[in-house]
C-alpha cells in the first residue's frame, strides 16, 4: 500500500502533528460556511429548537460532507423546475456569488436546526419576506411567484430527499425505514411553515411527491448554466479545486438517472468507486477534525 498509514486513519497521528491539522480543517470548514466579511459566527446549537438533540434532522445536518454533497444534488434537481429556476435567475446574484447563495442556503438550514426557536422562527419569517418580492413571468408567458406553495413544496422534498440521500451513502448505509420516516415529519415543520404544499411526512410521501411533479420539469440552456456554477465552482487553492471536483461528481453520483438523462451528466461506470471512496474518505477526515 503505498500511501502512509496516518493518511487514511488520522486518529494515529501523534498529538502534536494532529492538534493544528484539525484546527486548520476546521477553519477552513467554518469559513466555507460564515461569511466573516459579514460577521457571521458557527450557529451555536441549543437544545429548545423546533427538533432537538434526539431528532433525526441533528443528526443527518451535523455532517459536513455528505450535506454538501446532498446540497448540491438537491440544487440541481431544484434547477429542472422553470418557476425555480426563473427566480433565482431573475432575481440573485448567483453568476457572480454563488459560494454566497450556497452559504446563505446552508445557514438557514443550521439556524432552523440548532437555534432555538425564536431564532428559527426568525429566519424563516426574514426568507418569506423575500419570498414576497420574488415574482416574474417565464418565457412561456406563465407568472411565477417565489411563494407559490407547490414551488416551495419541489424545493423542500428536493433539499430533503438529497440531504437523506447523502447521509445515507456516505454515513448510515443502514439507516432505517423509521428513521427516514421521521426526518420527513420533522423537516415538515420548516417547509409548512415557510408555506410549502403538499408537504411530505414520510419517505414514501417524497417519492409520490417527485413522481407527480416530473411532467412539470424542463432542462433548458439556464438549467445547464446553473448547473455548471454549482459543479465548477471557482477555487484559487489546487486542493479545495479537486475537492469541489469531487462533490460536484459526488452530487451527480446521489441524482436519480432521470435528473442525470435530463441535465445530460454522469459518472462513469468504472469511476463510481472512485468518487464514493473518496468522498468518503472526505468525510471520515472532516468527522475525525470535528470530533
Amino acid at each position: 500500500m503505498s500511501q502512509p498509514t496516518a493518511s487514511l486513519f488520522p486518529d494515529l497521528l501523534p498529538m502534536a502533528m494532529a492538534r493544528p491539522i484539525k484546527q486548520a480543517i476546521i477553519a477552513e470548514v467554518r469559513g466555507l460556511f460564515n461569511d466573516r466579511a459579514q460577521g457571521e459566527a458557527p450557529v451555536v446549537r441549543k437544545p429548545d429548537g423546533l427538533f432537538g438533540p434526539g431528532s433525526v434532522a441533528w443528526r443527518v445536518h451535523g455532517d459536513v460532507a455528505s450535506m454538501m454533497v446532498g446540497g448540491m444534488a438537491g440544487l440541481l434537481l431544484q434547477m429542472l423546475h422553470p418557476a425555480v429556476l426563473a427566480g433565482v435567475w431573475d432575481h440573485s446574484r448567483f453568476r457572480q456569488d454563488m459560494l454566497g447563495r450556497l452559504r446563505r442556503t446552508a445557514r438557514f438550514i443550521a439556524q432552523t436546526t440548532y437555534g432555538d426557536r425564536a431564532e428559527a422562527e426568525a429566519v424563516i419569517a426574514r426568507v418569506r419576506r423575500i419570498h414576497d418580492r420574488v415574482r416574474g413571468t417565464l418565457p412561456d408567458g406563465t407568472p411565477y411567484s417565489a411563494n407559490d406553495p407547490a414551488s416551495l413544496a419541489w424545493v423542500h422534498v428536493t433539499e430533503a430527499t438529497s440531504f437523506l440521500n447523502g447521509w445515507i451513502r456516505y454515513a448510515e448505509p443502514r439507516m432505517t425505514g423509521t428513521d427516514q420516516d421521521r426526518y420527513f415529519a420533522e423537516m415538515a415543520q420548516v417547509a409548512e411553515a415557510l408555506g410549502a404544499d403538499p408537504v411530505p411526512r414520510s419517505r414514501a410521501a417524497a417519492e409520490r411527491l417527485i413522481r407527480a411533479m416530473r411532467p412539470a420539469l424542463r432542462h433548458d440552456a439556464r438549467a445547464a448554466e446553473v448547473a455548471g456554477l454549482i459543479l465548477r465552482q471557482p477555487s484559487g487553492h489546487p486542493v479545495k479545486a479537486r475537492m469541489q471536483a469531487l462533490a460536484g461528481q459526488a452530487a451527480i453520483d446521489l441524482l436519480p438517472g432521470w435528473a442525470r438523462s435530463m441535465h445530460g451528466l454522469d459518472v462513469p461506470p468504472l469511476r463510481q468507486p472512485l468518487v464514493r471512496a473518496g468522498t468518503l474518505g472526505i468525510a471520515e477526515t472532516l468527522r475525525w477534525a470535528f470530533r
